[in-house]
């Protein structure tokens, strides 16, 4: 007969706080989506107040008729090239430079966010060559279109495995799938916190839970009603559709997070704080948590300064997330100025090669970190509004070792340059990977024809 007794295991295991998975939520919001969120919090949490909303417009200013502007002044787009005055700074221009604007552009597809994680991976050309076709066959909820099989070439087809669970990985996590039920099992595989029955449940019975079968689902599981109502609840905190929210269906309008201008012989990085109203702790909260110690401790009761007491410490959490996400936010903006500093004086063709990597180390923060922050946010600079991500970018190797180092993003902008040189004529790839070459930058033809076809987009 096979005894039972009771063994003690040592294990480790990373779990986040509550607060810190607040904090880590509001560092990947770009600046609307902070607002939509703050906004939550204040009808959640009554001991969290608005202070000043400086978001609002007063009548006064509303009145003013508005001055005359060039069209395509702090333009979105990247390809605009602006000035910098080597004169002394017009206060009245640089002032029109702080406000930030909302700019018209292009939503961002799935694709190109995806492309853009591919670029910044250190992978073979062939590595690279398939991911792009990978990434190219996915529709707009992150699914393939077609089998991998049927349009992968025989000689990649080893590759195939290790690319597609690398774009799993990418933000949203679970593309690169056949199917929701495939996208699910993918993003419970690197989800750290995921319960352990929620990779069988996903594998093996969402059919039944499809069907409204749970209690069977439950059984044929081997957990508890009350273990399957948790298991539920975080299979509904996982996303379906993963790559639904990068739809291309509608325009959408930026408005920048950061802005980076040049004064009095220098820079200056601004935080927009103005769409970002001031927050505070009711005094009132505050007030009925000290009635503990005060002689009215019998007046109030033990529950409502229980309440009280957790009403301001999630405020007080909220509040420390939102100083920490400005906090680092302003600091990789230094890194940025630091790294890309010939950019913000020379224009887009002078962007330097920056990982994000890089940028982490230099903080000395998790590269996550730095990839939550570059999620979704802007910066708007002399030269236009670009995405913060825009700055980070793989480099092109130069034709001389002692040669610097060319971002992928510099080099299209020579080869726009090159192309508008032209005027009109149909210049080939070879010619411009030849003129590249006199500039001291090394490129294949094929590179010259996909950074082309990427500038037409």
């Amino acid at each position: 007969m096979q005894l039972q007794k009771p063994v003690l295991i040592q294990d480790q295991r990373f779990k986040l706080s509550p607060q810190m998975f607040q904090s880590l939520k509001l560092m990947s919001l770009p600046l609307q989506d902070l607002k939509m969120s703050i906004q939550e919090e204040l009808e959640r949490n009554p001991a969290l107040e608005m202070l000043e909303d400086r978001s609002a417009v007063s009548l006064e200013a509303a009145e003013k008729p508005p001055k005359e502007y060039d069209a395509f002044e702090n333009s979105s787009d990247p390809g605009y090239l602006g000035r910098l005055t080597s004169g002394p700074v017009d206060e009245e221009g640089s002032d029109a430079k702080q406000k930030f604007i909302e700019a018209l552009s292009r939503r961002e597809s799935l694709q190109d966010h995806l492309l853009w994680q591919l670029g910044l991976q250190p992978l073979e050309e062939d590595e690279r060559a398939l991911g792009t076709l990978l990434i190219q066959n996915l529709d707009k909820n992150g699914f393939f279109f077609e089998a991998p099989e049927s349009f992968i070439p025989p000689r990649l087809q080893p590759l195939a495995p290790k690319i597609t669970a690398l774009i799993q990985g990418f933000d949203p996590t679970g593309c690169c799938a056949a199917d929701y039920g495939e996208s699910l099992l993918v993003q419970c595989r690197l989800d750290p916190l995921a319960p352990p029955e929620a990779e069988a449940l996903i594998r093996d019975h969402l059919k039944m839970v499809d069907q409204g079968r749970v209690k069977e689902a439950a059984k044929s599981l081997g957990v508890s009603a009350d273990r399957m109502d948790l298991l539920l609840d975080y299979l509904r905190t996982l996303n379906p559709t993963p790559g639904a929210a990068y739809s291309t269906g509608e325009v959408s309008y930026v408005t920048p997070d950061l802005m980076i201008y040049a004064r009095g012989g220098d820079f200056v990085i601004s935080i927009n704080d103005e769409e970002i109203p001031v927050l505070g702790i009711n005094p009132y909260f505050e007030k009925l948590m000290e009635t503990r110690k005060g002689k009215k401790a019998q007046e109030a009761g033990q529950d409502a300064r229980q309440f009280a007491a957790e009403q301001v410490r999630d405020a007080q959490a909220f509040l420390q997330g939102l100083q920490y996400r400005n906090q680092t936010l302003l600091r990789v903006a230094q890194v940025i100025l630091e790294f890309q500093r010939d950019f913000f004086i020379r224009g887009p063709k002078y962007l330097a090669p920056m990982t994000l990597k890089e940028a982490a180390e230099a903080i000395s923060v998790h590269e996550s970190t730095v990839s939550r922050l570059a999620n979704a946010k802007h910066i708007q600079t002399e030269w236009g509004i670009f995405p913060l991500r825009y700055f980070f970018s793989n480099s092109v190797p130069g034709s001389e070792n002692a040669g610097p180092r060319i971002s992928r993003e510099g080099v299209k902008e020579r080869i726009r340059e090159i192309i508008a040189a032209e005027k009109g004529k149909k210049l080939p790839d070879q010619r411009i990977a030849e003129i590249l070459t006199g500039q001291g930058i090394k490129v294949a033809r094929r590179t010259v024809a996909k950074y082309r076809s990427e500038l037409e987009k």
